[in-house]
This record gives structure tokens, C-alpha cells and sequence, in this order.
């Protein structure tokens, strides 16, 4: 069993100690105990402790010792205090100090099995999230926090060999975050084999799936090998696996099972060693309700979920999305690099993207075909239905005339004089413009010159004054 670290009781009531101690054994966990504070901090010293059960310190003496030298060492366990009078103040102080709780007498076996319980599942999410900091993530985008639980699970599914199943909307990226469980595994110098479920013809399904021998039916002269052959010691990635048909669901069954397969026309069995990730737009318990989809294929499917959030939610990504792409496409159309008006990026962020990333990269295609070779991003260059539907939110997000209300009426706030708003607004604009212009210029100070026109100590300055990286 993986540990978070042992566990370390120091507390000098030699039936509390028994307690926790005989609990935490019994979950098995070994478990040290110690009467007295300088004990534990010698053992503390010498062994690595993930949880420490610490007898309550006195509020009243001023004694913060306990607490404050175990989480200053390098190890910094939590730490659940154990009453000592068993009042408020000594709680307040305990957790103040850091404790992750306090708990009163009599210490009960249920308390002290939930507490480690929960220490060690906060320590091992903890651990993923620190892994999914240093994932290679490749295209993977964004640092929204609605996106850091897909990321922990992206880095728990490249630590293990189950199967996985990937879902979301269309447009979310499910396909790069298979490829991102491939290339952050031990088998990501072997093969990514991509079956897209939705293109495979009825006719020849088994043949692409499980390869067929020379004379297998017309036109077949020569033996073919299968993608699940392909795949071998490598990932098979089965995009939009709703699509499989029904027929073939129970001989693929069988392929996940066994990893052994019969290619068209063969006499004997042939063995593939791949690990398996799919991915779906569609909601499979609904189909398997249906009848549109075999719920023991589901089962298998399913030993790991990934479910990635739509663009909608995670809004605050969108900017870095598309200073990506854009980059990307201006790259691939040979294209100069690009700056966002102000109203650009505002046009954007009230934008839903029901279609979510795809939608965007197409939009950000059309931008740049209408802006041609203008310097810059205006909203007028993006897709008409796109600016339909953010001039009606905006619409319709205005306040409708004022009733009068009597003396009830808001007194209006304060507006500051015409020029002072003149000022202000044109230093925001200039500030957003001169950081995408950086940004889209990869820092380069020659190319952000012959883009804003200006000169290299002009820019310099501006890039000072609103206090932004000049490299």
C-alpha cells in the first residue's frame, strides 16, 4: 500500500496514544508514538512522517513551539492537535497555528480513521496536482482553474496503464489531451494510432480494424496489417467511440479484454499490446439505455474518466488561446504577426463559443482573411453570426429607461470630467495594446517596432511606463 508518510503520535496520555495507534495499524499504516514534544521532534528529525496526532498545546503559556517547529522543518506534515482542556480558545489556537484540525475527547476510532482518510486523499491530489504542473501538455492551452481537474487526471492517467475514456463537447480538445496521456506515458515512443469511429465504412470495418489476409475478399492481394496492430506496444485512441457500431462492439469487446484479435480471412489469432484511450461527445448511459450501445463495452471503457469543461467555462483561457493560434496560423500563412484592438478582446470574452476551441480557431482563420494585411484585429473581422450575437447580448445587457421612483431614486455617482475619462481610457488602451503587441511579437523589440511604427527608444519607454517585460 503507498503511504503518504507514517504516522507520529506525541502526546503524553498513554490510552489516547494506544488509540490512534491501533486505528491507524489497523488501516495499515505504521505508526509511531512518543510521550513527550522533544521526543517527536527528534523523531521528526530521523524519519519522514506525513501525518503527526499532537497533543494540544496551552493558549494561556504562550507555547506555539509544537506547532510552529514541526511545520517549519522540511517535511511540514499535517498536523491534527488533540484536545487538552478541550475548549474554544485552545481550538482557535491550534488552528490558527496551522493545524489541519482539532479534535476533542474522547478520541473515538471512527474520528482518527476519517482524519487520516482525508489527509492522505488531500496529499494525493496534492501530488497530482504538482504532476500536472510538469505534464508536457503540448497544445493543451489555458490555466483556468476549471481545467486543473483534467489536468490531474491527464497525470494520473499517464502514470498507469488503464483504459481511459475522454469526454466532452465537440471542440474541447479531447484528441490532444489523448495525446497528451501517450506522450507523457512509458509508451510514448511507440505508436498514436487515431480510429475515427465516425469515418469507418460498414464494409470494410473489420478489415481497417483488424488488418486481412491476401485473398480475404475482392481486391484484397496482398496481407494488411489492422490499426490495432499498428497500435502495438503503443496507445489505440478510438475517437467519437459512440459511433462504433452495434455489431462490432461485441468483437471489440473481446479485442480490449484479450488485446488478441482474428484479422478478415485468417486462421489464427494475432496479439496487440496497446493501451487504450476514447473519446466521446455523446452521453453513452443513455445509449446504452437505448439499446445504442453495449453497457459491458461502457464498463471497460470507463476505468478512468476525463471530462473536459466547454470554452464557456473557462473564459479566462481565451485570450492565451488566442494569442496561441493566431501566432500559429500567422506561421503557417506566412503571414505577419497580428495586434487585437482593445473592442477586439471585448467582442471575444462576451462570446459563448458554443463550438469551443474549433470554432474559435476558425474564427481567428476568417479574422485574418478579412484583415488581409492591416496590422490589426478589429471585431469587424470576425465572423458575422459571432458579432450578431455579441451586439444582441450587448443590447439586451443595457439598462431599459429608468422608472421614476420618487425619493427612492439612486443618487448618480460621480463623473469625472470628459477629458480625465479621455485620459484614462486611451492609457488602458494603449496598455492592452502594447502587451498583446509583445505578446504576438514573441518579445521581439524589431518586430514590435516595424508593427507600431515606432521607434526602438519610444518603445522602450512606452513598455516602461505601463510597466510590462521589455526582455
Amino acid at each position: 500500500m503507498q503511504l503518504a508518510g507514517n504516522i507520529l503520535v506525541i502526546h503524553s496520555d498513554q490510552a489516547i496514544c494506544r488509540t490512534i495507534t491501533n486505528t491507524a495499524n489497523l488501516m495499515g499504516h505504521a505508526t509511531v508514538c512518543v510521550n513527550t514534544l522533544a521526543e517527536g521532534l527528534r523523531k521528526i528529525q530521523a524519519e519522514t512522517y506525513g501525518i503527526v496526532f499532537l497533543e494540544a498545546q496551552s493558549p494561556a503559556a504562550g507555547d506555539q513551539a509544537g506547532i510552529l517547529k514541526i511545520k517549519s522543518g522540511a517535511q511540514s506534515p499535517e498536523i491534527v492537535v488533540v484536545a487538552g482542556r478541550g475548549d474554544p480558545d485552545e481550538a482557535e489556537f491550534a488552528i490558527a497555528n496551522g493545524a489541519w484540525d482539532y479534535i476533542d475527547k474522547p478520541v473515538a476510532p471512527e474520528i482518527i480513521k476519517l482524519h487520516v482518510s482525508q489527509i492522505l486523499e488531500y496529499k494525493a491530489e496534492k501530488g497530482l496536482r504538482k504532476t500536472a504542473v510538469n505534464l508536457d501538455r503540448k497544445e493543451i492551452i489555458g490555466n483556468s482553474s476549471r481545467l486543473d481537474p483534467s489536468l490531474a487526471l491527464l497525470a494520473q492517467a499517464a502514470q498507469s496503464d488503464v483504459n481511459v475514456l475522454i469526454t466532452g463537447e465537440t471542440g474541447t480538445g479531447k484528441e490532444l489531451f489523448a495525446k497528451a496521456i501517450h506522450h507523457n506515458s512509458p509508451r510514448a515512443g511507440e505508436n498514436f494510432v487515431i480510429v475515427d469511429c465516425t469515418a469507418l465504412p460498414d464494409t470494410l470495418v473489420e478489415s481497417i480494424l483488424f488488418g486481412h489476409t491476401r485473398g480475404a475478399f475482392t481486391g484484397a492481394y496482398v496481407n494488411q496489417e489492422g490499426l490495432i496492430k499498428q497500435a502495438d506496444k503503443g496507445t489505440l485512441f478510438l475517437d467519437e467511440i459512440g459511433e462504433l457500431p452495434l455489431a462490432l462492439q461485441k468483437s471489440f469487446l473481446r479485442v480490449i479484454q484479450e488485446h488478441k484479435f482474428r484479422p478478415v480471412g485468417g486462421n489464427q489469432e494475432r496479439a496487440s499490446n496497446f493501451r487504450l484511450v476514447a473519446a466521446t461527445n455523446r452521453d453513452l448511459d443513455l445509449m446504452v439505455r437505448q439499446g445504442a450501445f453495449r453497457e459491458d463495452l461502457l464498463f471497460r471503457l470507463r476505468s478512468l474518466v476525463i471530462e473536459l469543461p466547454p470554452l464557456r467555462e473557462r473564459l479566462d483561457d481565451v485570450k492565451e488561446l488566442i494569442l496561441h493560434y493566431m501566432g500559429s496560423l500567422c506561421r503557417r500563412f506566412r503571414l505577419e504577426p497580428k495586434g487585437f484592438s482593445p473592442d477586439f478582446w471585448s467582442a471575444v470574452n462576451n462570446y459563448p463559443w458554443p463550438g469551443n476551441i474549433r470554432e474559435l480557431i476558425q474564427a481567428l482563420e476568417k479574422a485574418l482573411l478579412s484583415a488581409g494585411a492591416e496590422p490589426m484585429i478589429y471585431p469587424k473581422d470576425l465572423p458575422t453570426n459571432i458579432r450578431i450575437q455579441v451586439a444582441r447580448k450587448n443590447f439586451s445587457a443595457r439598462p431599459e429607461a429608468r422608472e421614476e421612483t420618487g425619493s427612492s431614486a439612486a443618487v448618480p455617482s460621480a463623473k469625472p470630467s470628459l477629458k480625465e475619462f479621455h485620459r484614462s481610457a486611451l492609457s488602458a488602451a494603449e496598455k492592452e495594446y502594447f502587451s498583446d503587441l509583445m505578446a504576438s511579437t514573441g518579445g521581439d523589440i524589431a518586430e514590435a517596432c516595424r508593427i507600431s511604427g515606432l521607434s526602438r527608444s519610444r518603445l522602450y519607454a512606452l513598455l516602461k511606463k505601463f510597466r510590462l517585460p521589455s526582455k
